[in-house]
């Protein structure tokens, strides 16, 4: 059942300090608050030992913590740690540990569901219930760092706005909740260790150059034909190739920093020369790498990896031009943990 509170993580610095002052108490305790909220991560106002249990109990009375929950954990043959994350509704989102020798990113979602179609991905068949809040994104993040320090010793590394839904369609909220990673007062994490990953918004690509965002830009990009990415990605007839160039254009010259072009090859979809020259011709317009992705089916249907010849025919030609290219192995298969199949199997 979900509390009529007010979840007091919703409230500013300066908003619990008022709080604290229109109940006769002094200012700081309101700092004291928003340091176990955020920086501490307590889930209880009973565990906030430096508080009178009087004013924890007034908090009690008065406000809520909508955490997450840890629903299920599965662990993968190769490292790799999936979450089935409960919210305070009781819907699921699905985030995952990917850890490799030297670093662990966290791979998190942003909406229950998605707001976009791609027919490759199995999170597109869950329709968008709704957007997560910051807190939300900020919890996942906070476990898979606990998870990463207690199953690889090691602190968490990165962070990608690639799991469930599309970060630029819970603009506000996914931004709000990075402000708080990268905060002193939350983790501290550094904003070039952060990337969000769209599907293509280039409305919204634009508004994050006009914010003087510090974290990378990756695209979904899959074609540079434009016919092509409306079979793959429906939603592209409304965003079209050209006004999503037109947009990074626009956040390279804003921010100077390079976009990753994420690009899946399938069997008899994009695995042409055709294709390849297409993109190669895209990539000259911006600073750019290609990330391709190993590709994970969620069906018998329509989309299969293609055959290595065709990969290689790829990376050769995008050599040959010097545009930066990688291979990127897919982690977590075994427990469909890998990109393109989080889909709440485990909720």
């Amino acid at each position: 059942m979900v509390s009529e509170k007010k979840d007091i993580r919703s409230l500013t610095k300066e908003e619990l300090r008022t709080f604290f002052k229109s109940i006769g108490d002094k200012a700081f305790r309101g700092n004291q608050v928003y340091e176990w909220l955020w920086s501490k991560g307590v889930h209880r106002f009973e565990d906030m030992t430096n508080i009178s249990k009087e004013t924890r109990t007034h908090l009690e009375e008065n406000y809520v913590i909508n955490h997450i929950e840890v629903n299920s954990l599965q662990r993968s043959s190769d490292g790799t740690v999936k979450n089935a994350v409960k919210l305070h509704d009781g819907l699921i989102v699905e985030s995952v540990l990917i850890p490799t020798k030297k670093r662990t990113t966290a791979c998190v979602s942003s909406q229950v569901g998605c707001s976009l179609d791609c027919k490759f991905c199995a999170t597109a068949r869950l329709k968008r219930m709704r957007n997560l809040n910051p807190d939300e994104i900020y919890d996942q993040v906070v476990a898979i760092d606990k998870e990463s320090r207690l199953y690889h010793n090691m602190p968490l590394s990165n962070i990608v706005f690639m799991g469930m839904g599309e970060p630029l369609m819970n603009y506000k909220n996914v931004l709000a909740s990075i402000d708080k990673i990268t905060s002193e007062e939350g983790l501290g994490m550094a904003s070039k260790r952060i990337t969000v990953s769209t599907s293509g918004v280039p409305k919204m690509i634009k508004k994050l150059a006009d914010d003087e965002v510090k974290f990378h830009l990756a695209v979904s990009l899959h074609s540079a034909i434009q016919e092509t990415r409306e079979q793959i990605m429906p939603f592209a007839k409304n965003f079209t190739l050209d006004g999503l160039l037109e947009s990074l254009e626009y956040w390279y010259e804003k921010t100077k920093r390079k976009i990753t072009y994420e690009y899946i090859v399938w069997d008899g979809i994009n695995d042409t020369y055709e294709a390849i020259d297409a993109l190669v011709k895209f990539c000259k317009a911006v600073p750019c790498k290609v990330n391709i992705i190993e590709y994970n089916p969620i069906d018998d249907g329509e989309f299969q990896q293609a055959p290595k010849k065709a990969i290689d025919n790829y990376i050769n030609a995008l050599e040959r031009n010097r545009i930066p290219v990688t291979v990127r192995k897919s982690r977590g298969k075994d427990i469909d943990a890998a990109c393109g199949q989080l889909a709440n199997k485990s909720s």
